[in-house]
Parts: C-alpha cells; structure tokens; sequence
C-alpha cells in the first residue's frame, strides 16, 4: 500500500548533542544510534532536532523528540523548584511539571524534556544501607512500589490462549482461595513468564493485579543488586513484607528479569549472589499461609534459573509466551489505536501482514512513530496515511530474526 503526497517529506530525527569548529555536527538518533553530519548549511546549535530526510533538512519542534521514561526517587527539591533524582545510581536535575505534586522520598516516571510525567508511590521509598549503618554509606533504592491504574483484559492486546492460562493460575490464589483452604490444598506461590522480550510480560502482571484489586509491587531484578553487603537481600525482606502487609488483602509481587537475582548457582557463583538466591528461596518458603500473595517473576532465559526456584511450592506453574501471530499483531495494532484520536478507516490488517517477527513492544513503536507525523502537520488525528509512514520508520529501527530452518 502506497500513499503519494508531494507536501509531506519524510525523514528521520536527529538531536545535535555537539558542533564542532570544522562544521562537524555530532547527531543522535532516537535508537540511540549515533553518528557525524556534515554539509549542513547553517549550522544547527547544539540541542537542535533535526528532521533530515532525502537531500532536505530543516529544524524540527522540540516536542517531536520523544525521550525514553525513566523511573527514579527523587532525592532533593531545589529552590527553582527542579527536582534532584536519583536512578540507577545516578543524580539528575528534573524539571518539576505543573499537577504533578511529589516530594523527597518519592516514585516519579520522568524524562529530560518533559520533566516529571506522574508520580508513582506516594509512600516514600525506604533507603537501604549496609549492615554497618554508617551514616556515610550512599542510600540505594532497590524496588517501586506503586498502585497501577485500573486496566482490564480489553487492553492486553492478542495472546487469548496465554491471557487465560494465566488468569486460570492467579484466580486460584484469589477468587477461589477460600475453597482451597477448604480442600487442604497447598496454594500457589509462584507463577514464571517465560518468552522473549517486548511481548507483553509485565504488561499482563499489571493486569491480572487490576482485574484482582491487588496490590502490585514490581521489583526490577537489576536494580536490586546492590554492592552493599547485606542491602539486596534487606530489599528483599521488604518487598515481602510489604506484600504481605497490604491493606486489600491481596498483593502480587512482580520480579522482572528474575534470572539476574537468581541464575543457577555453581562452584563459581560469587558468595554475595548465592546468599540472595538463598534468600529469596527462604522468602519463596515463608509466606504465611494465610496471607494472599503470589509472586509472579519473567524472564527470556529461564534455562539460567537456579533449579531450586522450579521446584513444587515455588514457581511450579509457567506460562510461556511466544511472538505474535497474524491475529495477535492484529488485535495488538487495534488495541495500541484505541485510546488515540484517529480518523478514517486505518490499514490495521496490512500492517499486521507486513509486521511478521515483530513484538508487540516494537508494534507499538508504530503509534509513536505515526502520532509524531500527525503532530508535525499540526493536525489532531492519525490517518491511514500517518500509520503507513509509522510503519516504514518503525520498520527501519526492528531486526527482525530468522529462523534457523530459513537459513
């Protein structure tokens, strides 16, 4: 499908982190690509975006540049208002954002140009030192907790055979319990998700906690590595605690990447590393048996797990995502245009013809791509057109792999 307009001149965007006196100009693409422009006459300044396209380039709006979210706890309030925040271990200025009210000690979504996007956790996070308790060891926040606002199964695009699998796992733990208590039976502890990134894992857990009204705590495996002694499994105990501890009486417990706090233990496993994998089995062990809490962990590398994980009474139970199918890319495109202003009948079925490989994360990136089009033409809908040039410039960023048997 072709779409021929003369006025509208498709190109990509650039940001000019640098000029240098030769007339270089130092550029970024959004996929973090870098690279060096020359010839352009005049010269941006450094910060410009840039559209450049086929022998044009001209200055583009600041607001075209979509910067990647962050999630950080804000550590200080200057007096011009700007935000000191601290992630991943490292402090950054935030500018504050109107309606958006948040204080030391909490959970924002932010990023560098438009400030502050929401807050979080209205809870302060808790600090976490080493077990010497000195008053110079450097805070670190391991894990954000936040209520998630309410979504339901309409917005989990594809996937019905995974979607009901799961749910089947969760309401055991929650809508049935009582009976189950009846029986005798063990409750389900754990539930792991398995598949390759970017296809909805933790979009699914947020879910499921929704549709449950449970509380959700999702922990980011990565951050929870601390250098400290003693602080990661400390985290740990919190999290739990916390979960346990929730005023609905129910709680989900989501550990993204959980095979970087608990890959398989061997002779060379650092000390540190096998005391948090033990930790967290104790933890797994140690639920009351009263208490409505289910630990829901993902993963693309689940033959990393330490085995011990897997075993009955931990994460016995696994659900297993794949890539999307024709039909799933079809309802993943639908439901990524629900919530959107659009006008006209849009290509959903021939983009998710062309869109074979592809995750629902990278789906999405078509959206992106098609409302910064409509945007730039000052217009308030997405038409058929805007989600075909979405495509194209979505298509240029996904690598799509090949099957071994095509080879």
């Amino acid at each position: 499908m072709v779409f021929e307009d003369p006025e509208v001149l498709d190109g990509d965007l650039m940001k000019v982190l640098r000029v240098d006196d030769d007339g270089s100009v130092f550029i970024r693409y959004q996929n973090d690509r870098c690279a060096t422009v020359t010839g352009l006459n005049p010269l941006p300044s450094r910060g410009d975006v840039l559209l450049v396209g086929q022998g044009f380039w001209r200055v583009a709006p600041l607001e075209a540049w979509k910067e990647s979210n962050e999630v950080g706890v804000v550590r200080r309030i200057l007096e011009d208002g700007s935000l000191v925040v601290e992630t991943s271990g490292i402090l950054r200025t935030v500018k504050a954002s109107e309606g958006v009210d948040c204080g030391k000690g909490h959970a924002i979504e932010f990023n560098a140009v438009e400030g502050v996007l929401r807050l979080l956790s209205e809870t302060p996070i808790t600090l976490l030192r080493d077990e010497t308790d000195d008053d110079e060891t450097p805070p670190m926040p391991v894990v954000s907790q936040a209520g998630t606002p309410k979504r339901g199964f309409d917005d989990f695009g594809g996937f019905k055979d995974v979607v009901a699998e799961a749910l089947e796992l969760i309401e055991s733990q929650f809508r049935y319990r009582k009976y189950a208590d009846q029986i005798g039976a063990r409750p389900l502890r754990g539930v792991l998700f398995t598949g390759p990134s970017g296809v909805g894992k933790t979009h699914l857990a947020r879910i499921i906690a929704s549709e449950t009204d449970a509380q959700f705590h999702l922990v980011d495996g990565p951050s929870l590595v601390s250098k400290w002694v003693g602080s990661s499994e400390r985290a740990l105990r919190e999290v739990f605690a916390r979960a346990e501890a929730a005023t609905s009486g129910r709680a989900i417990i989501f550990f993204d990447e959980i095979d970087t706090i608990a890959e398989r233990r061997t002779d060379d496993t650092h000390e540190a590393s096998r005391r948090l994998v033990g930790q967290f089995l104790t933890l797994m062990d140690g639920f009351r048996r009263d208490a409505a809490v289910i630990v829901i962990a993902a993963t693309n590398r689940p033959e990393a797990l330490d085995p011990a994980l897997l075993r009955p009474g931990r994460f016995d139970r696994q659900v297993a995502f794949r890539m999307p199918d024709d039909h799933d890319r079809l309802e993943i495109l639908k439901v990524g245009a629900a919530p959107l202003q659009t006008e006209g009948d849009l290509p959903f079925e021939d983009v998710a013809a062309l869109t074979t490989g592809w995750s629902a994360a990278e789906l999405a990136l078509i959206w992106t791509e098609a409302g910064q089009v409509a945007s730039r033409d000052e217009r308030s809908r997405i038409s058929a057109e805007d989600m075909v040039i979405g495509y194209e410039r979505a298509a240029r960023r996904v690598v799509v792999a090949v099957p071994e048997a095509s080879r």
